[in-house]
This record gives structure tokens, sequence and C-alpha cells, in this order.
């Protein structure tokens, strides 16, 4: 069955980086593009940013770009978020979102938490 776990999560300073992971199985994962999104303490979940199947084509939501990419190694069938100058307003739940077969998956989350 198709699975997505995220990990890489944590808490770190304003200003600091992090790497998000998403593994992905029980589908073919080179065609499939994917998503992270957030969802921070009483707020909708929001998409942050979109990488194609091929990895050709990003989108990134305003708030995040510049310091944020999405990458993907189709080899190793995982996505990554690497996120630099993190905001305090980027503490959220961060997961990983695969639509297969036109049906939305998603990770379990990963917390990421900026704070002093």
């Amino acid at each position: 069955q198709v699975q997505l776990v995220e990990s890489g999560g944590g808490l770190v300073q304003p200003g600091g980086s992090l790497r998000l992971s998403c593994e992905a199985s029980g589908f073919t994962f080179s065609n499939v593009a994917m998503s992270w999104y957030r969802q921070a303490p009483g707020k909708e979940r929001e998409l942050v940013a979109s990488i194609t199947n091929a990895g050709r084509r990003t989108v990134y939501a305003d708030s995040v770009k510049g310091r944020f990419t999405i990458s993907r190694d189709n080899a190793k069938k995982t996505v990554y978020l690497q996120m630099n100058t993190l905001k305090p307003e980027d503490t959220a739940v961060y997961y990983c979102k695969a639509v297969v077969w036109n049906y939305e998956y998603w990770g379990q989350g990963t917390q990421v938490t900026v704070s002093s």
C-alpha cells in the first residue's frame, strides 16, 4: 500500500536550517508529483512547495520563496524540503502528499518548531 514517511523535523533557533525528508513506497514514485504542506496550530493546512515527477518544475508559497527548496531523488523514492533562514512563523507540522490514481495520500507529519 502507499506509504509516506516524513523525518527531519525538530527544534531550531530563528535563522537556522532543517532538511525534511519524505520516503515513499507502494507506488511508482517517478510518475507522481509530490508536495509539502504544513499546518500550524489553529490554522488550516497550507501548501508549502510542490515538485513535478521528474523534478523539472517547482512551485512555492510566497511566504517561503527564497528560503525553502524542494527536491527529489527518484532512485531513493524520496522528496526533500531544505528550509533555511527559518522564522518562528514557520513553526508547524509538515506533511508530504502524493496523489496516486486521483487519491490523496498523506504522511504522518513531522513537527518543526522555530524558537529561541
